[in-house]
């Protein structure tokens, strides 16, 4: 099982143009693309209303936290920038920016650090901690078991998969019923496993299969849908809804959201204290209403949790 996951990267994207560049620029089809650019950044460029909220040092979380992180002061982030609004680049097309982004800026803040993302290709970001190229992993990585036999989770939002396609639904496809439809989806994320089922069940009943899209960025799986090359595509919900917002009413949300589950961020195996610091400070986040605030600027308040949990297997 793979995770929830990923989005619509906006340089800018008032209008369809600007969507179908990336498209372009990415490939087609079942593209492997480009990947992400490698872009680092400390900043996150700010939110869709007012600045990151300046969060105090927390003194008793912060020694917690690995003498190999805390001693330069810089805890550096493996993010996939291409999941809008969770994390993706602002219109100069280096910085990092998103819920997913501010929020864990505010975490690092608590523990007395400063975060420093660094954007690469979904699927290289947990072997990238686990080889110690990133000391965490913060790109709405759905928990889930198989995820957790390499790596340490700890959980502090929800989200649940939903789908979108052109205004109108051309196709007429549903949820329940995509056989013989072109399907989007982005590489490496839960999402793949829902549609592949999907698949086998429509073959298995004797209907065509559905033609499934796989795309690098969840960018180029937006785009594909607007350009009307996919029937649909299915993704975490709070990337659906702002889908939809971004593309000016070309695309809409089909069904309803399913399957909601936590996102959690990445750490080594075996990684207490440090993921009990990450714990108590997202806790201390919700509890100060720094938490509500940040998701609110986003509009994503609704996957909001009333605290953080700790995942092992």
């Amino acid at each position: 099982m793979l995770q929830s996951r990923r989005s619509f990267q906006i340089l800018s994207l008032t209008a369809v143009t600007g969507v179908l560049v990336l498209s372009a620029c990415g490939g087609g089809g079942t593209s492997s693309g480009g990947g992400a650019p490698t872009v680092t950044s400390s900043e996150s460029g700010g939110s869709s209303s007012g600045s990151t909220p300046s969060v105090s040092k927390d003194d008793a979380l912060a020694a917690m936290v690995p003498s190999a992180i805390a001693s330069d002061g810089v805890i550096s982030v493996g993010t996939d920038a291409t999941y809008a609004p969770s994390e993706f680049l602002a219109a100069d097309g280096k910085t990092v920016q998103g819920f997913d982004v501010d929020l864990f800026k505010a975490v690092a803040q608590k523990l007395g650090l400063k975060a420093e993302f660094t954007s690469a290709p979904f699927g290289n970001i947990i072997p990238s901690v686990e080889s110690g190229k990133y000391e965490i992993g913060v790109s709405s990585f759905t928990v889930n078991p198989d995820r957790l036999k390499t790596v340490d989770m700890v959980s502090y939002y929800m989200a649940g998969t939903a789908w979108a396609t052109k205004k109108g639904n051309p196709s007429g496809i549903a949820q329940d019923n995509a056989c013989g439809k072109r399907v989007a989806v982005q590489k490496a994320t839960v999402q793949v496993d829902d549609i592949t089922k999907r698949s086998t069940d429509c073959t298995s009943a004797g209907k065509p299969a559905i033609t499934i899209d796989q795309y690098q960025g969840q960018d180029q799986a937006t785009a594909s849908v607007v350009s009307g090359k996919d029937d649909a595509m299915l993704a975490d919900s709070p990337v659906i809804a702002y889908a939809v917002k971004q593309t000016n009413g070309q695309l809409e949300q089909l069904g309803n959201i399913y399957e909601a589950a936590p996102y959690g961020y990445v750490t080594k195996k075996g990684s207490m204290p440090f993921d009990q610091a990450l714990s108590g400070a997202v806790d201390a986040l919700i509890k100060d209403g720094t938490y509500k605030k940040i998701l609110d600027n986003w509009g994503v308040g609704a996957g909001a949790v009333t605290v953080a949990q700790i995942n092992q297997p």
